[in-house]
């Protein structure tokens, strides 16, 4: 039986940290963003983890 190949499209959007989480990006933030109010800039500034529920199916494409 072949390898699993890992889901090339996963891979450039999920990072795995040495705790074992699964960091992503935030939607809303590359361009037009002089209508967005300063809340919201300053909410998606932060680095975002996958709820525990979709962490195992990420894991299992990007391993």
């Amino acid at each position: 039986m072949p390898k699993m190949k890992s889901v090339k499209g996963a891979v450039k959007r999920f990072k795995v940290k040495k705790s074992g989480k699964i960091k992503r990006g935030t939607a809303f933030r590359s361009h037009i963003l002089t209508k967005v109010d300063g809340g919201h800039h300053r909410k998606n500034r932060s680095p975002k983890m996958v709820s525990s529920a979709d962490a195992p199916k990420i894991r299992e494409m990007i391993v």
